[in-house]
């Protein structure tokens, strides 16, 4: 398992993409922190403002800014796994090492090792960022209490994205359909859901809801309790890896 693990590190490290996965989720984390702070306080054409700088609302907001970038790790996580089909590399690396599923059993642990890294630099950009964009109106928020509890919430969110991209493209295989497909489904279908009142109860059990629920729940319709969204992520995370594992397993792959 170190050796198919190894491997897979050395694939993705062996390319750039992951340079343009950590640009991307830093600047969206920069630009949203910046932007949130710059907001606050401020009422936009009738639409309610946003919590004002100092207060636990803002900070929950602002603290968990980098949960936003948990789409580029998704990303990651789906690439990592499609590109084995997309190169034309599947039946070299399952015939290299038959059981496939240890195959997506190293993929997932190798991204979600990866994960952690990637996880800590966005955390850093958004506290940084939240300090001096929050500090210089006159309120930077203090890492104590709820706002650990956020910071932390935000980083389990990033890594259980990675894990559900891998599994993710374990499913579909296209990299392009997974990754369209996945953006559809979070920029499109949930929010969506979330909006549409006959079955915006449905919400609080999606991702997007879970995210919500152990994160920053402003402007958000019903949602779980923090430790019941974390569950219901963890859950997500768990699932789509077993049905990766089982399909690739399962599939021909050619």
């Amino acid at each position: 398992m170190t050796g198919l693990v190894r491997a897979e590190w050395l694939k993705l490290f062996s390319t750039r993409f992951w340079i343009g996965v950590l640009i991307g989720g830093c600047l969206m984390t920069a630009g949203f922190s910046v932007l949130f702070t710059a907001l606050a306080g401020v009422a936009q054409e009738g639409q309610p403002a946003l919590p004002e700088v100092g207060t636990p609302a803002f900070e929950e907001l602002a603290l968990s800014v980098a949960a936003n970038a948990s789409v580029f790790l998704l990303i990651l996580g789906i690439i990592g796994m499609t590109q084995e089909y997309r190169h034309k590399t599947a039946v070299p690396t399952f015939l290299t090492t038959p059981d496939r599923g240890r195959v997506v059993a190293a993929k997932l642990l190798a991204y979600a090792v990866v994960a952690v890294p990637f996880t800590l630099l966005l955390l850093a950009v958004n506290v940084a960022v939240v300090a001096v964009a929050a500090g210089a109106r006159g309120d930077a928020p203090s890492l104590t209490g709820d706002n650990v509890r956020t910071v932390a919430m935000s980083g389990l969110v990033l890594v259980l994205f990675t894990v559900i991209g891998v599994g993710v493209g374990a499913l579909v295989r296209s990299q392009v359909g997974a990754v369209v497909g996945a953006l559809v489904y979070l920029y499109v279908v949930e929010p969506l859901v979330a909006l549409i009142g006959a079955i915006q109860g449905v919400y609080k059990w999606l991702p997007g809801g879970a995210v919500q629920a152990v994160t920053s729940d402003f402007q958000a319709p019903e949602l779980l309790e923090p430790w019941q969204g974390a569950l219901l992520l963890l859950g997500y995370g768990l699932v789509a890896a077993l049905l990766g594992a089982l399909f690739a397993v399962r599939r021909d792959v050619g």
